[in-house]
């Protein structure tokens, strides 16, 4: 298991170079077909880098946010604070942020940037349809998440592949409106052809690899999650019995959205029924099959 999480990190750390590089290199086709120059190529660079650390530091925020997340009351929601204050002892962790989205289907996900600055939100369906054992692996589950340092890349996802969209949305509608370069001798020139084609392929298929690169992020890492956090109540039907009930259980969760369905301990989407955009749901689910998460944890 260590070494899984030892990998685990080294994979997240390259998707994060990844992203990062993904921006950049969109920011500077951009600075290239609106023919920037050096200025623009330099203030394409400060760009990168802002949004690179502005994901870095509010992701956590902007994924609570997308989901109506509120801080979880200590009295209210005593229960909760107990468990995950018994499990943070037992892990080394320093307690994470607790916040509650008022919702009836049952779910929760962590994030953060890392063991000091993560939480964990939960529905309220998930509070009231969970007993104590099955409560507390799935809340195993999510600080497992924040142990195996799986929330940074998880979190910085939903906005990274958000900025990389929207930026080449924006410019790709600007050049269409006439906005590219019209410098006739960069025009007359084959490279600089090729490198404008190159930068409007990047435009156009950037949103895609950035969405398949949130793919690699979260399916691989439910499993490791599920092991690291029975490992952590040291029972592992707790957790069996509360993944058993999130499949029988068909409520879709009001909140989600595709930007963040890889945060949640099971898939948010609906992917159950025969309609055209469930299918679509199902074939880039962010999560394994939860038969498969199951069989996996009666096989310990």
């Amino acid at each position: 298991m260590y070494e899984q999480i030892s990998s685990n990190k080294r994979r997240s750390a390259l998707l994060i170079l990844g992203f990062a590089l993904l921006v950049a290199l969109i920011v500077v086709a951009i600075n290239f077909l609106i023919g920037g120059g050096v200025v623009g190529f330099v203030l394409a660079a400060a760009i990168a880098i802002a949004l690179s650390f502005g994901s870095y530091y509010n992701s956590d925020k902007v994924a609570l946010s997308m989901s109506k997340a509120q801080p979880a009351d200590p009295h209210t929601y005593a229960r909760l604070h107990n468990l995950v204050e018994g499990l943070t002892i037992a892990s080394g962790l320093p307690k994470p942020r607790l916040y509650v989205i008022q919702d009836d289907a049952p779910n929760a996900f962590a994030t953060g940037r890392n063991p000091k600055h993560a939480a964990i939100a939960v529905t309220t369906g998930l509070l009231e349809k969970m007993n104590r054992v099955e409560l507390e692996g799935v809340l195993a589950h999510e600080l497992s998440h924040i142990k195996n340092y799986d929330v940074l890349v998880m979190t910085l996802a939903v906005t990274m592949v958000g900025i990389i969209a929207l930026i080449s949305d924006f410019f790709l509608r600007f050049m269409f409106w006439g906005g590219g370069r019209r410098n006739n001798d960069q025009g007359n020139n084959p490279f600089g052809i090729v490198l404008a084609l190159l930068g409007v392929v990047l435009l156009i298929f950037g949103p895609i690899i950035a969405s398949v690169m949130k793919f690699a992020v979260s399916r691989q890492r439910e499993y490791l999650a599920d092991s690291t956090g029975v490992s952590l109540t040291r029972y592992p039907p707790g957790l069996i019995s509360a993944l058993k009930k999130l499949k029988e259980d068909s409520t879709v969760i009001r909140s989600a959205s595709k930007a963040t369905a890889h945060l949640w301990i099971e898939e948010p989407l609906d992917t159950e029924t025969q309609k055209v955009g469930v299918r679509v749901n199902r074939l880039f689910a962010s999560h394994p099959p939860l038969d498969e998460r199951i069989a996996a944890l009666e096989a310990m």
